[in-house]
């Protein structure tokens, strides 16, 4: 088992990646998210920025499996 947390990726390109799928997402609900700390969001967006980001992935699973 590795020493880092659940939430960190290891694979620098897979970082790189979730945060360009993470800025998307926000563009699409409306949320202005930077790089870097973004604390100041509201609980309302940071939910609305990781539902959408659920939405997305299962709808990519969903047409991987047609």
């Amino acid at each position: 088992m590795s020493t880092n947390s659940s939430n960190q990726l290891v694979n620098p390109s897979a970082r790189e990646a979730m945060d360009k799928f993470k800025m998307e997402a926000a563009s699409e609900v409306g949320v202005n998210l930077k790089q870097g700390y973004n604390g100041d969001l509201t609980s309302r967006q940071a939910g609305s920025v990781g539902g959408q980001m659920v939405r997305k992935m299962i709808e990519a699973y969903e047409n991987g499996m047609k």
